[in-house]
């Protein structure tokens, strides 16, 4: 049974991989707000980016959630929400890259990281983001490079998800339409089909996979119709 460690499993699209691996993995998250029952696994309540994480001696795959989503114009960004986007994004899941390398080395396990289809289509108020994301994905190119046959690292760039850090772009029916519009697909996504990509990438089917940012994006990115 794979032990799983996912940062940030209490909301969103790291609760729906929870739900869906806990049954058969043993799972082990990492969050602020408290986790529901994990199954075969444990939780550690804690702020990544100001406490210490705890040692884990086993891990065969690693999900770092944690994500913002800052709309603003650059006129009313300070350098400081710069800066926060990057910390939560970036050095977030560096530092947790960082501590369990030692493990993640020793089961040749798999890391998927997040980013957004704003780094791959201009969007206006998306430059606090776009500029963290893109720094994520480069992030995991270059590691999965340096650590090529010891770990894979992989991301996933979803276009808006139906979840909490999503909740003010969908406050409403009008809003929710008006979204899916914007999709030649025409919806926006559930977090399970987010999580189910993050499953493949962590399992041995994709054992030849790495490097890679795999865009679900309705269509947003790759059609015009």
């Amino acid at each position: 049974m794979k032990t799983i460690l996912v940062v940030g499993g209490s909301k969103g699209i790291g609760k729906a991989l929870v739900d869906k691996l806990k049954d058969t993995c043993t799972i082990i998250t990492i969050s602020r707000s408290k986790v529901e029952a994990v199954g075969h696994g444990s939780h550690f309540s804690l702020d990544v980016l100001e406490d210490d994480l705890p040692d884990i001696d086993n891990i065969d795959g690693l999900v770092y959630c944690p994500g913002s989503i800052n709309l603003k114009s650059l006129s009313r960004l300070k350098i400081e929400d710069f800066q926060n986007d990057f910390n939560i994004n970036v050095l977030g899941a560096i530092k947790v890259i960082k501590k369990y390398e030692k493990s993640l080395i020793n089961n040749q396990a798999s890391v998927v990281l997040f980013s957004t289809v704003a780094t791959k289509l201009g969007m206006p108020f998306h430059a606090s983001i776009a500029v963290s994301k893109a720094g994520v994905e480069g992030l995991a190119k270059s590691l999965a490079a340096e650590y090529a046959t010891k770990i894979r690292f992989n991301v996933i760039a979803p276009t808006v998800t139906d979840t909490p850090l999503a909740s003010r772009l969908l406050r409403n029916d009008k809003q929710k339409d008006s979204m899916k519009d914007r999709h030649p697909l025409k919806n926006y996504l559930d977090p399970n089909e987010v999580a189910s990509l993050a499953g493949y990438l962590l399992s041995d089917e994709s054992k030849s996979i790495s490097g890679q940012v795999f865009p679900i994006d309705a269509g947003i990115i790759s059609l015009k119709i």
